[in-house]
């Protein structure tokens, strides 16, 4: 209450001109959860701490580099392809190569939640759960998501490593969070078997997904398939390290009858023997020199010399840059967002630092991802001549659906969501009277009809794109004023004009009622 006037003189009272206005929350901070080589800042653990950055730099500074992964080498009957590479499960990760295609795609903030390091087997209880350590319970994972406002997406690349099984109980997990934090998506991988030598069946494989996924929380995220062959790994050094060491005797094998196959041809004995000694030196690769310079002159010299050695470290490198497409479809959902818009359906758009799908897939090969009897939608990623490789398709689990089986759809009504949220908790302790109800509506009406401006609500007219009701005999009885309970009923229209989805926010008010 202002102080009453006692005595004559000028006495200045500032009013606000405008009221308090609806900051719109971002849409385009993901969180990736696996594992990383390290993971500190200044000697402190950021294990399983939720850590946001910006940039692969900075990846690199707080969580390392990438996996030294390797690969089972076998001879092979097949004349045409003399070798067989089976990955060692064991030292694979994806997580450092998946951000390079995320950052590669449009990709900019976002949180890292490292659960371990390249020397533990990956296991279910790191990607959500808790232990306990020095009598205080640490929470892992998902989990110490929840103590992570920000992000708005969830990726979680790394959890294909756990097998079939394993990998969509991580899913379920990922919708189950998404559901109860309510202000994030996710983004799902379906599984395949890269040692598999066989062509994919695509349609055992999505069934399998279908199957194993469940029907919880469909609306919560969307899946994409196949799997890619990216280029993430240009220019870092593959070298014969990547064989297994216990593959490198057939590894020498290999070379050595290539080279006895060649003196048969065209090359002399002389050059043969110099080629073999070198070979031979890769049983001591890794002993000369602790920089690994000999073995990077060594690796130089059998490229120069031996096409099958060639063949093999392609080989290697295409198995490396394999990868689940979770992560460059993260990066184009953030290109998008902040492009166009969270409304933007992220489809028809090109992926950046991609080859090609592990598997072509034609028009009727996608009709029934895209609309399954069982409503849950598989979107493709496929090439199209003059086009290249695009992420064609947008839906969600939940194709059945009439409200929710579309990703921006779902992604929209988030995006609204938090941000009439946290601008209402301004008036936690306003009174719950006419004055609070009619700043309330004004507030969510003036950020919906500036988004309904941008595009983001279907409409030629602000009353075709919202409506928003609150007051006593509208969305409150004397009971909920009372009880301090104030509540709004927000309609909105994304997809057709007056055909409105409805979200109510309840508040309880901490003022007491006049």
């Amino acid at each position: 209450m202002a102080q009453p006037i006692q005595t004559p003189g000028v006495y200045i009272a500032e009013q606000n001109a405008f009221p308090n206005s609806v900051v719109p929350v971002a849409t385009a901070v993901p969180a990736f959860i696996g594992y990383t080589e390290k993971a500190a800042r200044n000697q402190q653990s950021l294990t399983n701490v939720p850590t946001r950055i910006s940039s692969l730099g900075e990846y690199h500074t707080l969580f390392g580099a990438g996996p030294d992964t390797r690969y089972e080498l076998s001879m092979s009957t097949n004349n045409a392809k003399p070798f067989a590479l089976n990955t060692q499960i064991e030292t694979r990760f994806l997580l450092y190569h998946s951000m390079k295609l995320f950052f590669a795609n449009g990709g900019s903030d976002c949180f890292i939640v490292s659960i371990g390091d390249y020397h533990q087997k990956p296991g279910l209880a790191d990607f959500d759960g808790a232990s306990e350590e020095n009598g205080k319970r640490h929470v892992k994972g998902i989990a110490a998501l929840e103590a992570a406002p920000e992000p708005s997406l969830l990726v979680i690349p790394d959890a294909v490593l756990l097998g079939a099984e394993d990998c969509a109980t991580v899913q379920r997990l990922m919708l189950a969070h998404c559901a109860k934090m309510a202000s994030r998506f996710a983004i799902l991988d379906v599984y395949m078997d890269e040692n598999d030598q066989k062509q994919p069946d695509t349609q055992q494989i999505v069934q399998d997904f279908r199957n194993r996924i469940g029907t919880d929380h469909l609306a919560w995220g969307a899946a994409y398939y196949p799997w890619l062959h990216t280029s993430v790994t240009v220019g870092e050094d593959v070298l014969f390290r990547h064989v297994a060491r216990g593959s490198w005797e057939n590894l020498i094998q290999l070379l050595l009858a290539e080279t006895d196959e060649a003196v048969l041809n065209v090359l002399d004995k002389k050059r043969a023997d110099t080629i073999r000694t070198e070979i031979h030196k890769i049983r001591d690769a890794g002993t000369e020199d602790a920089t690994g310079k000999h073995d990077k002159v060594l690796h130089q010299t059998l490229m120069a010399v031996s096409p099958l050695y060639q063949a093999i470290m392609t080989a290697i490198r295409e198995k490396l840059s394999f990868l689940p497409p979770s992560a460059a479809i993260a990066g184009v959902y953030c290109m998008v967002d902040n492009q166009m818009g969270v409304f933007k359906a992220p489809a028809n758009i090109g992926i950046s630092s991609v080859s090609r799908p592990a598997v072509n897939l034609t028009n009727e090969a996608q009709e029934d991802l895209n609309a399954p009897l069982d409503g849950k939608a598989v979107n493709a990623i496929r090439t199209f001549p003059g086009k290249g490789v695009l992420a064609w398709g947008a839906r969600t689990l939940d194709g059945n659906s009439q409200d929710w089986r579309y990703v921006s759809v779902r992604r929209t009504l988030i995006y609204i969501e938090q941000s009439v949220k946290f601008a209402l908790e301004a008036y936690v302790f306003e009174p719950n009277d006419a004055n609070t109800w009619t700043t309330v509506q004004a507030l969510i009406s003036n950020f919906l009809t500036n988004f309904w401006m941008q595009g983001g609500l279907a409409g030629t007219k602000p009353n075709d794109a919202f409506s928003v009701a609150i007051g006593l005999g509208t969305t409150m009885t004397a009971a909920d004023v009372q009880n301090c309970i104030m509540r709004v009923t927000v309609m909105v229209a994304v997809i057709r004009p007056a055909e409105f989805i409805v979200i109510t926010f309840q508040q309880k008010m901490h003022h007491p009622p006049n």
